[in-house]
């Protein structure tokens, strides 16, 4: 019992290690509404926060358009980001 927890954890401390560099480049955060509305500045409220905690800019996009769809899809596409060491 004992050698399975230690392979499980010997397992999982790569994972861990390769997580702490996270982000390494600027945050892009859509709010699928117009600016100057509560979304808005909510999203900037805490884009700020996130970026003060992180230590990377938080670039807040308004997206705006038909219910909020233009700004999903954007965020559907997106290329995605890899995790790496």
């Amino acid at each position: 019992m004992l050698r399975i927890v230690l392979c499980a954890l010997l397992l999982a401390a790569p994972a861990a290690v390769a997580q702490q560099n996270y982000p390494q480049k600027p945050i892009r955060y859509v709010v699928p509404f117009p600016a100057g509305g509560i979304a808005d500045v909510f999203a900037r409220i805490i884009g700020g926060r996130l970026s003060q905690a992180w230590g990377q800019p938080v670039v807040v996009e308004n997206r705006a358009g038909a219910g909020g769809n233009i700004g999903a899809e954007i965020v559907a596409k997106a290329r995605p980001t890899a995790i790496r060491s």
